[in-house]
This record gives C-alpha cells, structure tokens and sequence, in this order.
C-alpha cells in the first residue's frame, strides 16, 4: 500500500501540496488515457478543460457524460490511503474533473481558491491531480502559492467573463504574490496533493502537446456536504448541479452524520 511518509505529511502542512513518492504503474497510466480518448469521444460539444463529474458514468446530470474508469481511478486504494494521511481516515469522494488541455489552445486557469467554489462546511477538501501526460512548464502546469493555505482564509475573487478561462473567478489582484509561484511538473502516473485553501492556477497551453490532469476531490466526514448552498452561483464558468452530487464513503464512517449517499446514486 501507498502511505504518505512522514517528511511528506509534514510538507503538506508546512506548504499546502506535496508531490508525492508514489505514481501509478504505466499499465494503469495507459487505460486511463484510453479512457480519456473515450470521454472526449462521448463529449464533442464539451470543451476537454470543463469535464466536470467524469466519473458518473453516462449523462451526469451536468453536461458531461462520463466514464466509470475514473470512478474506480478515484477508489483507489492507494490514492485513498494517500488522501488519508492528510485528511484522517474518515475520507468521502465528491467530485473528479478532468483538465485536458489541447495542444495550442489549452485554455488558462486563472489564480483560484478551491474552496471559493465549493458547498462543504466546515471547508475541508484535499485535491488529488493526477497527470495522464506530461505536465510541464511548457504545455501549462499547475501552479501553486505555497503557504497560502495556512491563514485559513478566503480572498476576494473577481468574476471575469471570459471563454478561453477554465474557471471565471480569478483571485484579485494585491491578495498575494505571483512571484512566490511553483511549477508543479509532474511525468504520466505521478500526482500532486492540495489543501482546499491553496492558491493555485495554470498558464494557458500554447505548445504542440497535449496536458490532461484529473483533479479527484475528497473531504473529511466530518465536514458536510450542504447541497443547497451555491456559492459562485452560474459564474463558474463550468456547470455543477451539487443538489445532486453522488457521494461515496471510501474510508472510515460518516462523522457528522449528515451527509447524503442515496442521492445522485442511479439503481443497480
């Protein structure tokens, strides 16, 4: 099994991501890619950066249809166990996106907070990206604001309307330092972890290569997940319906005691 160490651990905590010693195997690395040429394939009217929910397969009820491949990506154990070394054992999954950048026109992703977007109280979330191609600073890797996440905090975002953005809420200018910004570089199979409260965004992709990165999303039980709040209502720039987000207990039990695992889960 995978297990974040402890230098790793405290890394997380220190900075608010961490790259980890663990990827998966090429074979795994591979189906999923053969996965993600299927879901293009299922979606042409979608833009490849705005594959939200890919892991419900058939229509998610959000524009997309996705894929089981990447359900079972997000059950992994090993990528659980990864989780739970910073978020506890209790671990609920509540949302996979797949960033696909195409080669020349891969759009920005604007300085963001995670957590602007997201109807989980208390805010917990711990952010797996997981590369299927190489990400780099040539083809628009993710970058972070380390430290950003320790004050807790959520600043002020603008909304800008605008088409070639994966997300329409970028952070507003003076809330931080843009030149405090690490390149996240990661090969096929090996992913980075972030806290819900991490700055972070990716440069447009102006080179002849393709980035595919897909973001698995996991909360502590102990938080909630309130299905009626709507915190960047119709301005993300990415169709969300959290009234009906499936939820899966992965790990441990529910804490709180009231989140939801019925709703969004089609018949066997």
């Amino acid at each position: 099994m995978s297990k974040l160490s402890e230098a790793e651990v405290a890394l997380y905590n220190l900075q608010g991501w961490v790259k980890p010693r663990f990827r998966l195997p090429a074979d795994r690395v591979g189906s999923m890619r053969d996965a993600l040429d299927e879901l293009i394939r299922r979606n042409p009217d979608v833009r490849p950066e705005k594959l939200v929910s890919a892991h419900i397969e058939g229509d998610n009820g959000e524009g997309v249809r996705g894929s089981a491949a990447f359900l079972d990506l997000a059950r992994d154990p090993q990528i659980v166990e990864l989780v739970s070394g910073v978020i506890g054992e209790d671990v609920i999954l509540w949302g996979c996106h797949v960033f696909c950048k195409p080669a020349g026109d891969g759009y920005e992703t604007p300085w963001h907070q995670d957590g602007h977007y997201w109807p989980m109280r208390p805010l917990a979330t711990c952010t797996v990206w997981v590369a299927l191609e190489p990400s780099n600073v040539e083809n628009g890797c993710l970058r972070v604001i380390p430290g950003s996440h320790r004050p807790r905090a959520l600043y002020e975002h603008l909304h800008e309307d605008r088409a070639e953005l994966t997300l329409n809420q970028r952070m507003a200018s003076g809330t931080f330092d843009e030149s405090q910004g690490v390149d996240v570089e990661l090969e096929p199979g090996e992913m980075s972890l972030h806290d819900v409260y991490m700055i972070h965004g990716a440069r447009a992709n102006t080179s002849t290569k393709r980035r595919t990165g897909v973001a698995l999303r996991y909360m502590p039980s102990t938080s909630v997940f309130h299905r009626t709040l709507k915190p960047v209502d119709g301005k993300t720039g990415v169709a969300v319906n959290f009234a009906h987000r499936p939820l899966w207990l992965l790990s441990g039990v529910d804490r709180s005691g009231q989140n939801d695992f019925t709703i969004g889960h089609r018949p066997s």
